[in-house]
């Protein structure tokens, strides 16, 4: 009874700070204040203020995670109503996510490369423009450390919607079907979350990218490690 107690808590006071960080992005629409984000600081400092472990906010939380499988296969609807677009558009958007995949792999490798990161942790960030499950096997794979791929691949979610608004205006890309594929190839699920502020298009194009994004990053990986000899 206690347990049940507890989870019904957790489940409340998450959906009660996403709904109110919600509210507060509509209110101030800075990509800062993106309710992914903001509700994770709140549900952060509401464990470290009343001295909450992750195990037991996972008694709860369990639930909500569960929920992610569902999640995901609802993207099917929107990428169903625009699958003649999908269809006429199919050699953009693979040359798009190719692009887009190798340029984020390369990118990471340099910056690890020019700081003197070590070979683990070059071999973790490798993978941080995919979705995190895909990621940490892509990692596990290559002898990197998994739990770090995740850490780099929520840094890339956040730091792409955040700042991938600002870029796109910048490059001068404004139509639906660019906006999706890169930030459903830089920022994965958070990215997609993201392209919901964008229409129906945008989100299926997101969908689409950040799949392809897992499959071509399975095959580019090791290719991208061997020639660079990491």
């Amino acid at each position: 009874m206690q347990q049940t107690l507890i989870a019904i808590s957790i489940i409340l006071v998450t959906i009660g700070a996403y709904f109110v960080m919600t509210k507060l992005y509509t209110r101030f629409s800075y990509p800062i204040f993106l309710p992914v984000i903001t509700t994770t600081i709140t549900i952060v400092l509401l464990l470290l203020v009343f001295h909450i472990s992750y195990e037991n906010y996972m008694v709860g939380g369990k639930w909500i995670n569960s929920l992610l499988g569902p999640g995901v296969v609802a993207l099917a609807y929107p990428l169903y109503n625009s699958r003649k677009i999908l269809m006429n558009n199919i050699f953009p958007i693979f040359t798009g996510v190719f692009i887009g995949m190798l340029f984020g792999m390369v990118s990471g490798l340099l910056f690890a490369e020019a700081f003197g990161i070590n070979r683990d942790l070059v071999l973790s960030i490798l993978p941080k423009s995919i979705t995190t499950p895909v990621a940490i096997q892509i990692t596990t794979s290559l002898g990197g450390v998994p739990s770090m791929t995740a850490v780099f691949v929520m840094i890339a979610g956040i730091s792409g919607v955040v700042i991938g608004p600002a870029i796109l205006k910048w490059v001068r890309i404004h139509s639906f079907l660019g906006k999706g594929i890169a930030f459903g190839s830089a920022s994965h699920a958070l990215g997609t979350a993201k392209t919901f502020e964008y229409g129906e298009l945008a989100v299926s194009m997101s969908s689409v990218s950040m799949t392809l994004s897992a499959l071509l990053g399975s095959i580019l990986g090791p290719i991208v490690v061997w020639i660079f000899h990491i």
